[in-house]
């Protein structure tokens, strides 16, 4: 095999159709547009929404617009109300394993945010990827320390 023996593969190129060129090149005269109508216009066609003058479902459905940020971050709110005494004693270590294990939380995975709804009268020790400055104002008040953990 020598380099003008090269040829690319049976069927793997196509063509170029050349429309608008004569009768006898099965694509003159209306150029395979049909006959007359918006779409056999030069810049005619309709928009892929369009539905014929019916009110589009794009129109119809103005709760669906817009976009999903794929990089929002979504918190799992814990409240100052839900750690109880008896099960979070005076100097517990209170991390996303603990919440999830008591059922405060569905998944230690995901990011945890303290927040400061109710009271605290003992120190407790948080580790939380988030917290409130009402949250975090009270736990110290209380006594007890808060450390970040970083997001995964």
């Amino acid at each position: 095999m020598q380099l003008h023996d090269l040829r690319p593969a049976p069927g793997s190129r196509k063509k170029r159709k050349r429309v608008g060129r004569g009768i006898a090149a099965g694509q003159g005269k209306t150029a395979g547009r049909g006959t007359k109508g918006q779409n056999a216009r030069s810049g005619g066609g309709v928009p892929p929404y369009f539905e014929g003058g019916q009110f589009p479902l794009v129109r119809r459905l103005p709760m669906i617009r817009g976009f999903t940020n794929i990089f929002k971050v979504y918190y799992q709110p814990v409240n100052l109300k839900r750690l109880d005494a008896e099960r979070f004693p005076a100097g517990t270590e209170v991390t996303p394993e603990l919440l999830e294990e008591k059922g405060l939380i569905r998944s230690a995975r995901k990011p945890v945010v303290l927040l400061g709804d109710g009271e605290i009268d003992r120190p407790l020790h948080f580790k939380v990827h988030r917290v409130s400055k009402s949250a975090r104002a009270k736990v110290e008040a209380a006594g007890g320390t808060i450390e970040i953990l970083p997001l995964k």
